[in-house]
């Protein structure tokens, strides 16, 4: 059967940009801690987002600095890195803002994400919440929660790690697939090119020298 190609992603969020969208939320209300802890965790991992409103309390290791997908995409489970900064957020979403956004008398959601009702996101729902911000933040891209999977995954590969590593990190079944994120990830290509291949920079040839320019130099000599 042929190949079915891999169409490049249409936009990608920069370094900058998706510090930017991490800066918007209102921390100090419990919905703006909350979404903080969201856009982390989503730019953290680079999970789906039907993994990440799946999370429990089991799910997330504190001490040891990993995350357990469960069921993921392909149904199948694994553990993924989350950084310190991501779960420094979460444990204080978890801390602060979840007690309040649990009215009592209502019944519990196992999920450690919830809205304001309250009960476990929708996919719809958190979709709605990060292009919100998206829009606020005037980046001019669009999309939603699968923007920051790229980040994730191309800010990785240019920081050294290994492609199998991001393979497992996205819960990828294909290499092939994780691939299409070294074609992003070209500012590291572009810095070898430009230190190792002779052509690379553009040298402006010396001008030519004519006779009436030599005779110039002479005649300013014998002066």
């Amino acid at each position: 059967m042929p190949r079915v190609g891999q169409a490049l992603p249409k936009a990608w969020l920069s370094a900058a940009e998706a510090e930017m969208i991490l800066a918007l939320p209102d921390v100090v209300t419990p919905t703006g801690l909350r979404d903080r802890a969201l856009l982390e965790t989503l730019y953290s991992t680079g999970l789906h987002r039907l993994e990440l409103i799946r999370l429990t309390a089991a799910d997330l290791d504190f001490v040891g600095g990993v995350v357990s997908v469960r069921q993921g995409k392909g149904r199948k489970d694994r553990v993924i890195p989350i950084g310190e900064r991501a779960l420094a957020w979460v444990g204080k979403y978890l801390a602060e803002s979840r007690p309040k956004l649990i009215r009592s008398g209502r019944e519990e959601p196992a999920e450690r994400f919830v809205t304001e009702r309250p009960m476990a996101f929708a996919v719809k729902h958190l979709s709605a919440v990060v292009t919100r911000y998206l829009a606020r933040s005037e980046v001019g891209k669009e999309g939603s929660c699968h923007l920051f999977r790229h980040p994730c995954a191309t800010l990785m590969l240019e920081h050294g790690a290994d492609i199998r590593q991001v393979q497992e990190q996205l819960g990828h079944a294909c290499l092939q697939t994780t691939q299409i994120y070294t074609h992003v990830s070209i500012r590291k290509l572009k810095e070898g090119h430009a230190a190792t291949h002779p052509g690379a920079k553009h040298s402006p040839r010396p001008k030519p020298k004519n006779d009436g320019d030599d005779a110039l130099a002479d005649s300013e000599t014998r002066a």
